[in-house]
């Protein structure tokens, strides 16, 4: 099979990490692939930010509804957008969903964490000094698994169609 199609087919969200560092020519190839993401009309308006601080991955944690697990990861980026931006969320989560990619592709789990609408992301871009024109779009908290779940999917024959949709 092919390499790439093997990486995304591999892929789940990790929840519980180690506690072994990822080497910084993974977090900066992720990084790169992440910044290579497709984006409407080349404005590629994201901010992206890796945050490995123990004490402040436990503040961004405790601000979050649904990822408390982001205070045991090794590390948490953050995609922020240009709200001004007319296909910012897009962008964006083409730029997560790349980075993720790129972090399995070395063997490091993570999970994305969602940040657009969610009541908490003012208070992550305050704490992490974004600028006022930028909105927390998604962090991802990543680490080596410590245990990767597999997780049922549905059929494709429940979640796909030809031509047009019939019941």
């Amino acid at each position: 099979m092919n390499i790439a199609i093997t990486v995304i087919k591999s892929r789940r969200s990790v929840r519980k990490f180690k506690d072994t560092p990822i080497p910084e020519e993974v977090v900066r190839n992720a990084i790169e692939c992440a910044l290579l993401a497709p984006t409407a009309r080349n404005e590629q308006p994201w901010l992206i930010g890796k945050i490995t601080d123990p004490a402040l991955l436990k503040k961004i944690a405790a601000l979050t509804d649904n990822g408390r697990f982001i205070a045991d990861c090794r590390i948490c980026f953050t995609v922020f957008g240009k709200k001004d931006a007319k296909y910012c969320l897009e962008d964006c989560s083409a730029a997560t969903t790349q980075l993720i990619l790129g972090l399995w592709a070395y063997g490091v789990g993570s999970c994305w964490v969602a940040g657009d609408k969610k009541p908490y992301a003012e208070d992550v871009r305050r704490l992490l000094n974004v600028p006022e024109d930028y909105k927390l779009i998604s962090m991802v908290a990543a680490g080596y698994p410590a245990d990767v779940p597999v997780v049922k999917k549905k059929d494709a024959k429940e979640t796909t169609f030809s031509e047009r949709y019939s019941s």
